[in-house]
């Protein structure tokens, strides 16, 4: 599983490490991690222009460093000091002993311009409110040149602690990183602008906590929580799911939502709604009732919201159920706080970003700029699990506690219907028994991965991404 922690998590184990240690050591390995990612991207040292925009902080320093390791190997190196009065004094003078020069900024943009490979030092892990102007006039250079970019720790710009980005910012093309990734290089707005992430080892794993602030599944880890029968198991010991979603108008969104529970782990499902027509003409296996949740049957979960429009009573009836639920579209809109809130079972909310701000009472664009922010305050406000939807998915656990964040999909994914069927993947796995944060951070991940498989780089429609779930599983599980 790949952890992220916070600035101060990072800090405090740097200063433990470093008690432990010569004076220096920490940042000559990270400045070594550094160099050697530099010069991989080069390719060939020798010869090649290397430009080091370097601030104040630590990051300046592991960039001058590196910079001198690349001028010993014959790269002509020249560093950008923002602040020449407080640049890492031992760096500038290794830096200089190797053959770079230092520049000020005033020489930036003719030097920038030639760059084979720019290393952004500028501003590191704690950095917060936006680049200064100075800064952000660098960053408007590198954007607009040839040079490969390479962000020390984390680009300038972004915020490492919460994925938010206030304005200008740095873009790399690679981000090298030490000790541990920081939350803001996995989530979205700040990913975008990390590129590649390379994570250096410095030595930090034995001081870092046992609980991260953030964590992502990786293969192995989906598919240690997937349900797998048993010899004794049988459809109804694996698991029931109800679908209560459709309408007239939507019928579409039952069917979906069905194709999706239905590749999802639980043994059966059961319909609900007024699309059971269609639903059975695509799906005969399914178990159909027009009689409402109350008198469906047994149920181990229910799924509720996709294309209800304003039928509430389906909504209110599987909420008093004493089994998990996992809302999402019409039934988001529907369903009561107080009521989700004291639920005995689990809930598990599905929102988009749009979706997420009317619940909040903010701006799309609120949520968008500070989706760990929006997630952690919606899992609060309603006592339940929250997966958000976007390019980098998060779900937070009741309370907000732990937040996961995947990264699978694609941008294809941004099709009608894809949503359907991710809410009945997710409540196929809560029936077959996952909690709610593993349903939903194992659900986001097969769905980003079917996504990819159905697309290949294609447009595609929410049928093929259902579709394509069990070639996701079994690549998982493979």
């Amino acid at each position: 599983m790949r952890t992220a922690y916070s600035v101060e998590t990072v800090r405090t184990a740097e200063r433990d490490l470093m008690a432990r240690l010569p004076e220096g050591a920490l940042m000559q390995r990270a400045a070594a991690g550094l160099a050697v990612a530099c010069a991989q991207l080069l390719g060939r040292v020798y010869g090649s222009r290397v430009v080091l925009l370097v601030g104040s902080g630590d990051n300046g320093g592991d960039a001058l460093y590196a910079g001198a390791r690349l001028a010993g190997r014959g790269a002509g190196v020249t560093a950008v000091l923002l602040s020449p009065e407080r640049a890492h004094p031992g760096g500038v003078e290794a830096l200089r002993r190797a053959g770079g020069r230092t520049v000020s900024p005033a020489a930036a943009e003719e030097i920038v311009r030639r760059a084979d490979l720019v290393v952004d030092g500028i501003v590191g892990i704690g950095g917060k409110g936006g680049l200064r102007a100075d800064a952000a006039a660098l960053a408007g250079i590198v954007d607009g040149s040839r040079a490969t970019v390479v962000a020390v720790d984390l680009p300038s710009g972004v915020e490492a602690d919460t994925g938010e980005v206030r304005g200008a910012a740095v873009r790399a093309d690679l981000t090298v990183t030490f000790g541990t990734h920081k939350p803001g290089l996995l989530i979205d707005p700040a990913r975008e602008y990390a590129g590649s992430v390379r994570l250096v080892d410095i030595g930090l794993g034995a001081e870092l906590p046992a609980d991260p602030e953030l964590e992502a599944l990786q293969h192995v880890d989906v598919a240690a929580r997937l349900p797998v029968p048993g010899a004794e198991s049988d459809k109804y010991r694996r698991g029931v799911v109800g679908i209560a979603a459709g309408s007239a108008r939507y019928p579409g969104a039952a069917v979906l939502a069905v194709a999706g529970a239905l590749r999802g782990g639980a043994g059966a499902v059961r319909y609900v709604g007024p699309a059971g027509d269609a639903v059975l003409a695509r799906f005969p296996e399914t178990l159909v009732s027009d009689q409402g949740p109350k008198h469906a049957g047994r149920v181990q979960a229910w799924v509720v919201g996709p294309g209800a429009g304003d039928d509430a009573s389906g909504v209110g009836e599987a909420l008093t159920a004493d089994v998990p639920v996992l809302l999402d579209a019409d039934g988001l809109r529907l369903a009561s706080r107080a009521v989700v809130r004291g639920r005995g079972a689990p809930t598990l909310m599905t929102p988009h970003a749009g979706e997420a701000a009317a619940l909040l009472g903010v701006s799309r664009e609120s949520v968008e700029g500070a989706r760990l922010a929006a997630v952690r305050e919606l899992a609060g406000l309603y006592g339940a699990s929250v997966l958000l939807k976007g390019s980098t998915t998060l779900v937070a656990d009741a309370g907000g506690g732990v937040v996961r964040v995947n990264s699978t999909g694609t941008g294809w994914l941004a099709t009608a219907g894809s949503g359907d069927v991710l809410s009945g993947l997710g409540g196929s796995l809560l029936a077959a028994g996952l909690s709610a944060l593993d349903a939903g951070s194992v659900a986001a991940y097969l769905h980003g991965l079917a996504g990819r498989f159905a697309a290949d780089g294609a447009p595609v429609g929410a049928h093929d991404v259902a579709d394509a779930i069990p070639g996701a599983w079994r690549d998982v599980c493979g």
